[in-house]
């Protein structure tokens, strides 16, 4: 993971901590863990934390720094906390603080590789599919270490159980697939 929060998410919330007197630690996922601390090229305008605080904290942030807020308009990027998500148990046990020391009121913590893939599982649009295959190939992600967590910490909590097993099964025959095809290009690489 880089060291140094890149821009705009640097400008974007040192700006945010000036503006608050309070602590507040975020819990981060989506395209901004993927962009910012693993490295995947593309742009993503929006800063997704979990509903980790009270709700007048949450009120206030918004008002900083959601969408449409002055922030937003300034740095072209805006905090959205996610409120309806279904995401692995026991995830904040295994949260990684990232970016250190970059603010005095704001703490990162960012969702390990396979909690924030499984958060994209249900949406399952394009852009999570690729999140999870860049994912898959950066880290990389064990593919037996997914399907015991999916198993274990989110698949009892699904509405529709059945049908996000055949999504995770996808996403796993993708990853399958592209090593494959990646070892039979380069032989002499193992992935």
């Amino acid at each position: 993971m880089p060291l140094e929060l890149p821009q705009p998410w640097r400008a974007f919330l040192t700006e945010l901590d000036r503006l608050i007197d309070f602590e507040v630690t975020f819990h981060c996922l989506g395209g901004f863990v993927v962009t910012a601390c693993y490295g995947l090229a593309r742009t993503t305008g929006d800063f997704d934390v979990l509903f980790a605080f009270s709700a007048e904290t949450q009120t206030t942030l918004l008002k900083l720094a959601g969408r449409n807020s002055e922030l937003h308009g300034k740095h072209g990027v805006y905090l959205d906390v996610v409120t309806v998500a279904t995401y692995p148990e026991n995830y904040e046990e295994r949260l990684t603080e990232v970016f250190e020391g970059t603010c005095e009121h704001i703490n990162l913590f960012a969702l390990d590789p396979y909690d924030l893939a499984l958060a994209k599982l249900e949406r399952n649009i394009q852009r999570d599919r690729d999140d999870v295959e860049y994912l898959a190939q950066a880290v990389p992600l064990d593919l037996a270490i997914l399907r015991e967590r999916y198993n274990k910490e989110m698949r009892p909590y699904l509405g529709r159980p059945e049908r996000e097993d055949l999504t995770l099964q996808l996403w796993i025959d993708i990853v399958e697939e592209r090593r494959k095809s990646q070892v039979k290009a380069f032989p002499h690489t193992r992935t």
